[in-house]
């Protein structure tokens, strides 16, 4: 979902495709090739990439003019967030027409445009489906406020006044933490798990459920190769709203996350949409343990097939982060795949600050160096990485100082609810300079002109000061750049199966500084060794010893004597190993 949660949530995105050949794995253990597994995916936030007709908003258009730039990046895929029409309150979450173009991104014929632009370079597209809840300028929503007897009442959850005050629910994006929204028009409460202006859909309703997968359907008859269905772990709800335990809130992902029906509702989404169309989806869902992941993704249950675990993405917060936990999450997770269903491999996204300020070092002496060191680790996991526009470049985090800064409602909201509550708002605007989405929607920088070649007008969001030498332009002509490192990355996964589909060994688990491990598919074998830490750290290996070739490098050497080896302040290099 389209939302920043400081303590480490455990979410989960999942891929589907219809087709036979996207089971994970065979019963005798190979693996099952699929295009999602060996795509690399690239997601764009459109408001924030390029801008064409100087509004300061960022539209379809620019992503069109920047066609062969993305395809220039090696990647295979673009996700891209909302381009729906909306208010905006939640920067296109909150849809108020599914099968419109909002005004600020441009018109149908530039999304056709968009679609076959793509599809000429070889790249697929997936879109957000955001039917967890709508807009309540949805015209679904506007006719059940109508009346209690209007067809479209039970689209939406609404309780009658006279019942009392309906039990508390907890919202995540209401200034007071308040769920219910009384509407006096037909003296009733309307749910909403986010802002009051995204009312939760009735998913118990199955004439709600067909308009849903119409929605599908009209997108997938365009040639939209694959869905994202956001905030699709909350849809599920006992609908007589029982009342939970005071204080559950700090756990609210236990009472909201895959309750009641949810199985159903995606094995009739596979029925209706995924098992007629050649599409893939991406159902953001959240698993409360490794059960509750598999009943999503095993393949015979024809639900979903792909995991995004969050829990990873959670781990660096404000203070830091320990790289022997950060080991060990990621390690668990492809233990908990490794025979059945697939991962997917991110750091960042639009929910999240910038990678290489949370899990590297953005100073301007080791910026370039982790970042290069934090996609290479992105690109070299088993299962399908994602990429976050801008990491390519190791944009930064912008460090809004004050409230008024702030353009997300997750941010001024919660600013809102931590002053009521007395919290200390100087900590609080600290936290929030490390950890908020706007960090990560900053304007893409494209060169070093005004506004780094975004928009010719202002920007809805201030461009990052430091674009003036880090911009795409510059990075292009440096070989040595974040960028043409990032090319060469992908390069080497796309020759290399092992990368995509090769087992995964932890090795020197308890090292404090170096992630390393190794990936093996049949006779091919390769060593990875990432340096998290600023200062030189040095490791033995038994694996080194075996080195044949150096693969890929982000300094121009790597200091190694048989076993022993030195990495300098985030080096990362890969090795293919021969036999001992």
């Amino acid at each position: 979902m389209n939302i920043h949660l400081p303590l480490a949530l455990l979410l989960l995105l999942l891929l589907t495709a219809c087709s036979p050949k996207t089971s994970p794995r065979s019963s005798a253990g190979a693996p099952q090739k699929a295009w999602w597994k060996e795509a690399i995916v690239y997601q764009i936030y459109p408001r924030s990439f390029k801008d064409t007709n100087g509004d300061g908003v960022g539209d379809l258009k620019g992503i069109i003019e920047k066609l062969d730039y993305i395809k220039s990046l090696g990647v295979d895929a673009v996700w891209l967030n909302p381009i729906y029409s909306s208010p905006n309150d939640d920067n296109g979450y909150d849809v108020s027409d599914y099968r419109n173009i909002m005004q600020d991104f441009g018109t149908m014929a530039d999304f056709d445009q968009l679609l076959s632009g793509l599809h000429a370079r070889g790249i697929k597209l997936v879109m957000d489906i955001v039917v967890n809840h709508s807009s309540d300028e949805h015209e679904w929503f506007q006719q059940s406020r109508r009346s209690r007897n209007n067809p479209y009442r039970n689209y939406y959850h609404w309780w009658p006044a006279e019942k009392g005050k309906p039990p508390y629910r907890y919202s995540l994006f209401d200034e007071k933490g308040d769920a219910w929204k009384f509407d006096s028009l037909t003296n009733a409460y309307y749910l909403h798990y986010f802002s009051q202006k995204q009312p939760d859909l009735n998913w118990e309703n199955p004439k709600l459920r067909q308009e849903v997968y119409e929605i599908m359907k009209f997108w997938a008859e365009k040639g939209v190769d694959g869905f994202r269905l956001d905030a699709f772990q909350f849809v599920a709800k006992d609908t007589s709203f029982p009342a939970f335990p005071p204080g559950y809130e700090k756990n609210f992902i236990d009472y909201y996350a895959m309750q009641g029906n949810i199985h159903q509702y995606l094995k009739e989404m596979y029925r209706e949409v995924f098992s007629k169309y050649p599409v893939m989806s991406v159902a953001e869902g959240a698993g409360r343990n490794f059960d509750d992941a598999h009943a999503l993704v095993d393949a015979h249950r024809k639900e979903l097939n792909m995991a995004y675990a969050f829990e990873g993405v959670d781990i660096a917060q404000y203070g830091g982060y320990d790289l022997l936990h950060f080991k060990e999450v990621f390690s668990r997770w492809d233990s908990a795949f490794a025979h059945d269903g697939w991962l997917s491999i991110f750091l960042s996204n639009h929910d999240q600050a910038r990678l290489v300020s949370r899990f590297g070092n953005d100073s301007p002496a080791f910026r370039d160096a982790s970042a290069k060191m934090l996609n290479t680790f992105i690109l070299s996991m088993r299962g399908t990485p994602y990429c976050y526009y801008g990491d390519e470049l190791g944009m930064t985090n912008i460090g809004f100082t004050r409230i008024e800064q702030y353009r997300d409602i997750a941010a001024i909201n919660g600013y809102k609810k931590a002053r009521s509550e007395g919290q200390d708002m100087a900590l609080f605007l600290k936290k929030l300079s490390f950890q908020s989405r706007d960090n990560g929607r900053t304007p893409m920088q494209w060169d070093n002109s005004a506004q780094a070649g975004f928009s010719k007008g202002t920007p809805w969001l201030p461009v990052h000061a430091n674009a003036v030498g880090l911009n795409v332009a510059a990075q292009e002509k440096d070989p040595n750049s974040v960028l043409q490192y990032f090319k060469k990355m992908t390069q080497l996964r796309r020759q290399h199966p092992v990368l995509v589909y090769g087992q995964y060994t932890l090795l020197a688990a308890q090292h404090p500084d170096i992630y390393a491990y190794t990936r093996q598919l049949g006779d091919q074998k390769v060593l990875v060794l990432l340096n998290f830490s600023a200062k030189p750290s040095a490791i033995s290996l038994p694996e080194a010893g075996a080195v044949v070739q150096t693969l890929i490098n982000n300094y121009p050497e790597v200091e190694r004597s048989g076993e022993a080896l030195t990495l300098q302040p985030y080096q990362a290099v890969i090795f293919s190993l021969g036999s001992n």
